[in-house]
Order: structure tokens, then sequence, then C-alpha cells
């Protein structure tokens, strides 16, 4: 039988409790540490040369020349042509419905003049190059491709250079063929931190970027984090979550297997049912222990349950509304009978999935919005990938004679008070004399 974690509002000690729950992966490892800092060390200083023998120690196969790391175009488009039908469809109607809904996104430039003829405004720009890691091997993920390239693309990123880990030389062709299907540019045959590091700050054969984003392993995490600052990134990702509100009336199977959804990513991810029906909690808590040995990847799915998972029985649906702003999560699925209602009212939440059929899975593949979202209680500031990541605001300011003389007023005192003459005298050779 399964062991999860029951809580209840009405405990003294739950938000204590609640606090405990939520405190998962915070210590950093030094070892990781230590090793991606010597990774990325190796690679600015020896480029082409530590890529290809970290490719060797990490991925188990090594290429002959630092040319071997590139993935021709040929070969992606080879792997989309040789899928099966069906998955090929399902890959394009999930292509087409994240480009569909990230074409909302898209910011415009603006300006407005004033009465004296001063334009002002914000002027949009595409980055010129983005780097987008894609996880490898055992953990082949094709979506992720569509949600990081696709955006991109629609943003105008005229070059997006993707790398994947290829251990023993092998890769998913699901991944290669949404490269073909996204419009990637480039693939590289690279992974872990030391691809990370060819992408912030390049090699021969690998051009640098202006910004990283895609999901990884510790070490990539810990390499985004350190190349921060020479490059962007799209956030540091923590493991999956999934917060449900229900109200006791959806089927409790349904609830069961969405909360496996999230857990049988790995043990350190967090599945929350959050009720006001303490019966309902229990009957989840037997379809969780009925359904489990279902599940191949069981052992996994409780681990993650014992260790990071929780039922939580609150007063009603307004309380649950207050613990889902608490805990911010990444995942919302608010399985009642006016999923609108409690929306409106979440401030929280990567991404909130509405009634009874909603289930969270569809965000992960084919419902359009991007399932790259903010972890670990970030979602109290921060948002999910989309379109305006990959774009970049400059303000744009133009006086009119008349304008730069008013402004320039204004500016003069204000730099006088904090003391910066130079400042001051810029602006005043500007301002009209009087008569």
């Amino acid at each position: 039988m399964t062991e999860i974690t029951r809580l209840n509002s009405q405990d003294p000690a739950f938000q204590l409790a609640l606090e405990k729950l939520l405190t998962r992966g915070e210590a950093t490892d030094r070892q990781v540490t230590a090793t991606v800092e010597e990774i990325i060390a190796a690679v600015r200083e020896r480029g082409d040369d530590a890529v290809i023998e970290l490719t060797g120690r990490f991925d188990n196969w090594s290429p002959g020349s630092a040319a071997e790391l590139e993935i021709a175009d040929a070969r992606c488009l080879e792997a989309l042509q040789s899928l099966d039908a069906t998955e090929r469809a399902a890959l394009e109607l999930a292509a087409e419905r994240v480009r569909m809904y990230a074409e909302h996104q898209k910011l415009d430039s603006w300006t407005y003049t004033e009465a004296d003829g001063t334009l002002l405004g914000q002027q949009v720009t595409p980055m010129d190059r983005v780097g987008l890691y894609v996880p490898g091997g055992k953990a082949a993920y094709p979506s992720s491709v569509l949600m990081n390239a696709i955006p991109a693309k629609v943003a105008g990123v005229p070059e997006l250079i993707m790398v994947v880990p290829t251990p023993g030389g092998e890769i998913n062709p699901m991944v290669l063929a949404a490269a073909s299907i996204a419009g990637v540019d480039r693939v590289f045959a690279v992974g872990g931190a030391q691809a990370v590091a060819a992408l912030a700050y390049g090699t021969d054969t690998i051009p640098p970027v202006d910004k990283i984003v895609g999901p990884g392993n510790a070490y990539v995490a810990a390499a985004k984090r350190m190349v921060f600052g020479k490059v962007g990134i799209d956030m540091i990702a923590g493991p999956s979550e999934i917060l449900v509100i229900c109200d006791g009336q959806t089927e409790p199977d349904w609830i069961a297997v969405d909360m496996f959804s999230q857990a049988e990513h790995d043990e350190d991810a967090q599945s929350i049912l959050v009720s006001p029906d303490a019966v309902f909690l229990t009957r989840v808590a037997e379809s969780i222990n009925r359904l489990l040995p279902e599940m191949p990847r069981a052992e996994v799915i409780e681990a993650s349950l014992r260790g990071q998972g929780a039922l939580i029985q609150v007063r009603d649906l307004d309380e649950a509304v207050e613990v889902a702003n608490f805990i911010a999560p990444e995942h919302l699925e608010l399985s009642v009978e006016e999923p609108q209602a409690l929306a409106a009212r979440t401030r929280h939440a990567g991404a909130i999935f509405m009634g009874r059929y909603t289930a969270e899975v569809l965000g992960d593949y084919c419902a359009g919005p991007n399932h790259v979202l903010p972890t670990s209680r970030t979602a109290r500031f921060s948002s999910p990938l989309g379109v305006y990541d990959f774009q970049k605001r400059s303000s744009l300011i133009q006086c009119s004679a008349e304008g730069a003389s008013e402004l320039g007023r204004t500016a003069a005192t204000l730099a006088h008070g904090e003391g910066l003459t130079a400042h001051a005298r810029s602006a005043e050779v500007r301002i009209k004399k009087d008569g």
C-alpha cells in the first residue's frame, strides 16, 4: 500500500507541515557544482577538443572530428519521413496548435507623438541566435523541441541551434523529426554541461548564442545558472509538479492517474490533491493503491507519492484556492463544477487546467500553450515560456526642438540635484534661450 501524506488545514501545525512538504531539493549539490565548473572551464579553454573529449566520457561515443558532432538537415528530414503515419500526424498537429497559440503572443512595436512633436515608443526585435537544449537518450522529449523551438521561430529568431545528447551515438528519431517540423536550423549531438558551455561561449564548430532554453538534468541546470549573464536563460526548472483542486464530484480514478502523470517523471516530482471532501480524498487514495500496480513506472510513482505527494483536506473551495496560491504550482487542475470562477481568483500558477475533462497531460503535448513552466513556487514571479521570451524591447525617444527645451529644464534640475553636472549641461545646451 502506498503511504501518502494526509494534511488537514484545520490542524494547528498545518502551515508548518505544508511548508515542509514544499521544501524539495533546495540544497545545492557541491559535487555537481564543482564538476560543472570544470566542464565550463575546459570548453572555454579548449573549445571543440574539450567537447569531443567530454562527449566520449559522458555519452560513451567518440566523434572522430568536431564536424561529426553536427547532425545534417537531411537526417532530420529523413527521420520525419520515416515516422509511422500516426506519430507524424500527432507531431504535426501538436506543432500547429503550439504555433497558433504562439502567434497570439507576439509583441508589436508602437509609438506615439506628443503635441510638441516629441516621439516616444517601443521597438520590438527578435534575438539573433538562440540555443535549445533537448534531453536525449532514455529521456527523449520531442514535445520539448516543439515547445521551445516554435515560439522562437514565431518571434522571428533567424537561427535556432539545437543540442541533444546521444548516448552511445543513438538518438530518438522523433526528436530529429520534431526539429525538422519546428524549423530548427542546426542540430549538434552534444549534451550535458559541455553543450551549455559551448552554446554560451562558442567553439570553432558550435556558434555562440544569445539565449539558452530547454530542460535538462542537474548538471544542465547548474551550467545554465553559471552561464547566465553571458547569455540569457529561460529558467532553472525544478522537478515537475501538479496540484489538483477537486470538489469531490470527479471520478476518483481520473484524479489518481492525473497525479500519476507527474509522479512518473521522477522521485522528486510532486503531486498534491486538495479537496474539502474527506471521503473523496480516501476514495482517491484507494484508487491510487488499486491502479498503481498497472503502471510501468510504478516504482518511481510510488517513491514520488510517498516522498513528495499529499492529500490535503480544506474547509471549502475558497480555502483550496488560498492553499493553491501559496503553493504556486507548475500545473493547477481545477476539477470542479465552475472552474473559471476559481481560475479568476488564482494568482500564482504556471498553467491552469479548467474542468473535469481537462487533464494536465493535454498541456504537455498538444493543447497549444507552452509546457515550459515555472516550478518550485517561482510562479509567484515568473511565467510560462512564450514568444516574448525571444523578443527584445528597445525604447524609442525622438525629441523635437521644443520638447528638448522643455524636458531639458526638468532633466537639468534633477541632474544638478544628483550632483551630475555634465548630465545637466548636456540637457541645458539644448534649452531655448528666452527672447
